[in-house]
């Protein structure tokens, strides 16, 4: 018998790590739960997240629905989450404020400790709703350049919202979450860029406030690494001396034949978008993020080459790299950002901003209104509750929309010896 207890203990033992890994990682079928004030509904940070799970895949069928409302603080959302959003049972949040918290001047221990509350609230509040993990986004930057307000210079409120960021981090250790260091890819990326492109390279945005699409995914970079996303697209190998080609990932040989292979991708790399030098871009600002190295890594290798340096084209575009760039492997992703993937993943981003548009048509325009309803009409409590779960169906319906959005991609890549 003690032998035997002994073995089940030490069997225990050995799973428990496992399954507090599971606890702080992207399973499949997750919900993520996307809150926040103005910033959040603004449907950018959002969307390149949802997109994110989507098209990438950093685990299978994820899903993501976005609960951003404009001028609101920490406060505002612990007050209204239970009816709000636990309705759609999510399994994963992310938070992001603090923005509205921080009042708009310079910080006390006042605002830190209302902040502090408000916060603990929502990861309780949570927790108790069925999300198994939690990560406390701290709040973003104003810009240096277009940031006005008669009472505060952005450099103090950048110190208001680095301590309320700070308040999010020991929230997050506290109650078993991870943290997303949103103000500081924010700031990273924003002092990089001006130093670039000049002042007018606006990360936080034409009124200082809500960024633009270059800080945003800046934003949903601190989200995605928070999350734990490897970054891993696939691979493509090719051997120019045999002829042959493989594939990993999401990812399918077609053919191979004389430096050519073509591919049936249901992957994607994640696409930008614009100028680069136009704050609402989002290629831009991969120069001062890691995006592409952390998150977005497509590899080609390709080996047994003929010659010092070959010409490699994917879809319109040829780039030419040595051999010993090849056969250690390059990111497509990085090298090409005018790829195949490009129409297809726009295409399919377009339709997941309609969800989330929706989201917010239902959300803010009639669930949070149904406890009202309910306490008027008391007698009608079986069709408020049938509205309840008719939006809860419709979110569910536009989820599948985005999930069916998302289709294979037949593309071509050619290696030539020059």
């Amino acid at each position: 018998m003690k032998i035997g207890f002994l073995l089940f203990t030490l069997a225990l033992a050995t799973l428990l790590p496992v399954a507090a890994q599971k606890a702080d990682a992207l399973q499949a079928n997750d919900l993520v739960a996307i809150s926040g004030d103005s910033i959040t509904e603004q449907k950018l940070y959002s969307l390149y997240m949802a997109s994110y799970f989507l098209l990438c895949q950093p685990a299978p069928k994820l899903q993501a629905i976005q609960f951003g409302w404009g001028g609101e603080t920490a406060g505002g959302f612990a007050k209204r989450m239970k009816n709000d959003a636990l309705i759609f049972k999510p399994t994963v949040a992310t938070t992001c404020y603090g923005m509205n918290d921080g009042g708009y001047r310079a910080v006390t221990d006042g605002t830190l400790a209302e902040y502090r509350k408000s916060m603990v609230q929502i990861a309780k509040t949570f927790k108790e709703g069925g999300v198994r993990w939690i990560i406390f986004g701290g709040p973003g930057a104003v810009d240096t350049t277009t940031f006005k307000r008669p009472n505060v210079t952005p450099e103090v409120y950048n110190e208001t919202l680095s301590a309320l960021s700070r308040v999010a981090q020991e929230v997050a250790v506290q109650n078993g979450g991870s943290f997303a260091d949103v103000h500081g890819a924010m700031q990273e990326a924003m002092v990089k860029g001006k130093a670039k492109y000049g002042a007018g390279y606006h990360v936080g945005g034409g009124d200082g406030v809500h960024p633009s699409a270059n800080g945003q995914l800046a934003m949903a970079y601190a989200f995605l690494k928070a999350l734990g996303c490897s970054g891993d697209i696939g691979s493509f190998t090719l051997d120019l001396k045999s002829g042959k080609a493989t594939a990993t990932g999401g990812h399918r040989v077609l053919s191979a034949k004389e430096g050519t292979v073509e591919i049936e991708s249901t992957q994607y790399p994640y696409c930008f978008s614009g100028k680069p030098e136009d704050p609402n871009a989002t290629s831009g600002v991969i120069e001062f993020i890691p995006f592409n190295q952390d998150l977005n890594r497509l590899t080609l290798v390709v080996k047994n080459a003929s010659s010092e340096k070959l010409k490699v084209t994917w879809g319109q575009e040829s780039k030419e790299f040595t051999a010993a760039q090849l056969a250690e492997g390059i990111n497509l992703a990085a090298e090409f950002l005018k790829n195949p993937f490009n129409e297809p993943f726009a295409k399919a981003q377009a339709v997941i901003r309609k969800q989330q548009e929706l989201e917010t048509a239902l959300i803010k325009g009639v669930l949070t209104t149904l406890p009202r309803v309910s306490a008027l009409l008391p007698e009608d409590t079986e069709a408020v509750e049938k509205l309840r779960r008719s939006i809860v169906n419709r979110a569910q319906q536009a989820q599948e929309a985005s999930r069916s959005a998302v289709v294979p991609v037949t593309h071509r890549l050619q290696v030539e010896a020059i």
